[in-house]
């Protein structure tokens, strides 16, 4: 039990740390440390990935929004890209938390871990993310295409419980955005997704059935509250240091903790 509760608060420094760095919001982080625990108890009726996905929302909620505050402040939100993206990933993302709710555990461990890969794979071998075209001014899409790009990012983070990150910075990359303000803009494009997804996992989620007390549908609310002990007072540290990674080292190191979590996923 002690060993658990170490390993969440530590972890949970670790996903304050990818909240600002990364804009994950704690996603990558949270869902195979949830999954890992929940296994671990070896309680009965218990869906771990259904419950490590539904943590995982729960805990983006406030990262989030606690990240959003701080990014404001240091003028890294950029409105012409972002709101776009808002109302229509808020709306995909409910529709991919009720999928989850019927689909179970397995089938999200094993896209978890595929879409990790392609990602990985995306970020390396297509032109724009580790190095975006210099000299030229970012680009903002048209309404029709934002509003479809985000409702299929919504679907697929809400499905997962991984926020936008994964998919809004590669999005924000290659349209001419410096890393720095790529991932912050990550952050309050996660809200909308975490409070979606909460809300249905908390009202309709089954993952949690016969666990007893601390469950809020399929939301493990003692994980989740042992997870933001650690990541709120890594995020107050972390975010007056985050401007001063250089771009492309940025851009490296987003994609080598992908690389790592989808080891440590594999394994698990």
């Amino acid at each position: 039990m002690l060993s658990s509760i170490l390993v969440l608060l530590a972890l949970g420094c670790l996903t304050g740390v990818t909240t600002v760095v990364f804009g994950f919001g704690g996603g990558f982080v949270t869902v195979p440390v949830v999954y890992a625990v929940t296994l671990a108890r070896a309680d009965p009726g218990v869906d771990a990935m259904a419950v490590a996905v539904a943590t995982s929302t729960a805990v983006m909620v406030v990262n989030s929004l606690v990240a959003t505050w701080a990014q404001h402040r240091a003028g890294r939100l950029r409105r012409a890209h972002l709101w776009p993206l808002a109302a229509p990933i808020g709306v995909g993302s409910a529709v991919g938390a009720l999928v989850a709710t019927a689909a179970g555990g397995t089938v999200q461990h094993a896209l978890f871990a595929v879409y990790l890969a392609v990602t990985i794979l995306d970020s390396l071998l297509r032109r724009g993310f580790l190095t975006p075209p210099s000299g030229t001014p970012a680009r903002v899409p048209r309404p029709g295409t934002t509003r479809a790009v985000g409702l299929g990012i919504g679907a697929v983070t809400g499905f997962l419980g991984v926020g936008g990150s994964v998919m809004t910075v590669p999005l924000l990359r290659r349209r001419g955005l410096p890393m720095g303000e790529a991932t912050a803009m990550a952050n309050p494009l996660t809200v909308p997704v975490a409070l979606a997804g909460t809300l249905v996992y908390a009202l309709w989620g089954t993952g949690g059935a016969g666990s007893g007390q601390g469950h809020l549908g399929s939301v493990d609310l003692v994980a989740g509250a042992l997870l933001l002990a650690g990541s709120l007072p890594t995020i107050a540290v972390v975010r007056r240091h985050v401007g001063r990674i250089p771009d492309r080292a940025h851009a490296v190191s987003y994609v080598s903790l992908l690389a790592v979590v989808l080891v440590v996923f594999l394994v698990l």
